[in-house]
């Protein structure tokens, strides 16, 4: 399989602050530990739009952090055991880095980081349909949606916050409450499922807007505040002045504020930050001593140094080995269909519609769901 590989492949590249499809582009060279993927479908996050917006992403570089595809070439490094040529796989990638501009999810091959990568059954396919309603992980569609949301879940439950990677336990494994806001985002839906599943905390509290709650207490949210309320945080402070676990999924400035007002008065507090935001962007009046800011980021899986615009994270390679941990641990709950994708729109011109896609989630179009752009 590995001789029918091109020298050059169509790619999604960042050129004068815009994504364009471009033709030509070699294929990327892999890594100790990666293998080689035919892409069949790719996801759009918010973070492909944030390289482009705010020139985090190196010009010419290629886009895209969720990808799903079959194995064409193993890596050096790479357990034969556990992947060979012609697996359908799903993972994350850290497209336009600037450690390693030619590779991205938005191109017709890509190089995965086998370590976190999703192996799927070998039955798998596309399902052909224009959009598809949360459920169990059954077609490439679905599968695809689950590498940067599901990783990042993850890694805040287990490497952050210390949780057990203890299925269903019957005994709640922290004896205080988690809030988590923005729980109809990607991450937010994934991390309300993860946290049910692990029993991680007494009480899921969600803010979210009113018409997710059906959707999200199904995955296992306790009770949900409806952020459009302009009175929310003050909402949740007179009934609950002791939660210590708090996640931004926003992850934006005004949302950091409310989560951090939100934290328990007296109790240690840890607000998880999916972005590179610290105390600093706090407002001062609101600064407490007894609230933490701790960031979670897939981007330090690679354990490596990753420079990020005007902030770098370190390597850390502990984060790394929880990545892999959690990927070997979650990978058999997807496939059983314990773990369930998000509502996915589909679009149907491949690489063609990733500008549309980017755009779209610009406008936030992709509240509640994620959108997918399956390859010709």
């Amino acid at each position: 399989m590995s001789a029918s590989i091109p020298k050059t492949m169509k790619a999604v590249v960042i050129e004068d602050g815009k994504a364009v499809v471009k033709e030509g582009v070699p294929i990327p060279e892999l890594e100790d530990g990666f293998v080689l993927i035919k892409t069949v479908a790719v996801a759009g996050n918010l973070t492909d739009c944030e390289h482009i917006d705010y020139k985090i992403g190196p010009q010419s570089s290629i886009l895209g952090c969720d990808a799903t595809g079959q194995i064409v070439k193993l890596g050096p490094g790479v357990d034969c055991k556990r992947f060979a040529i012609g697996d359908y796989i799903s993972g994350f990638i850290h497209g336009s880095s600037v450690r390693f501009p030619s590779n991205g999810a938005f191109a017709e091959y890509s190089a995965v980081s086998a370590g976190i990568a999703y192996k799927l059954s070998n039955d798998i396919r596309l399902c052909g349909k224009d959009s598809l309603p949360e459920g169990p992980v059954k077609s490439l569609e679905g599968a695809v949606t689950i590498p940067v949301s599901l990783t990042t879940a993850g890694l805040v439950l287990t490497y952050n916050l210390g949780l057990n990677m203890e299925w269903k336990p019957s005994v709640s494994q922290r004896s205080h409450p988690v809030l988590i806001w923005g729980g109809a985002t990607a991450v937010g839906q994934l991390l309300i499922q993860l946290t049910k599943k692990l029993n991680g905390f007494t009480k899921i509290i969600v803010v979210a807007s009113q018409k997710h709650e059906k959707q999200l207490k199904e995955y296992g949210a306790d009770e949900l505040f409806d952020y459009h309320d302009v009175d929310v945080v003050e909402q949740i402070k007179k009934k609950y002045n002791n939660i210590p676990y708090l996640v931004d999924c926003f992850a934006n400035v005004d949302t950091l504020q409310q989560v951090y007002r939100i934290a328990a008065d007296k109790l240690d507090a840890t607000v998880i930050e999916l972005n590179t935001l610290t105390v600093e962007d706090v407002k001062e009046e609101y600064r407490r001593q007894n609230v933490t800011i701790s960031k979670t980021s897939l981007y330090a899986v690679g354990g490596h140094k990753v420079p990020f615009g005007k902030f770098t994270f370190l390597a850390d390679l502990e984060c790394k080995r929880a990545a892999i941990r959690f990927v070997e641990f979650i990978s058999p709950k997807v496939d059983d269909g314990e773990i369930h994708h998000i509502p996915v729109k589909v679009y149907k011109k491949g690489l063609y519609d990733i500008p549309q896609v980017l755009d779209d989630i610009r406008n936030n179009k992709n509240y509640g769901k994620k959108l997918v752009a399956v390859l010709n």
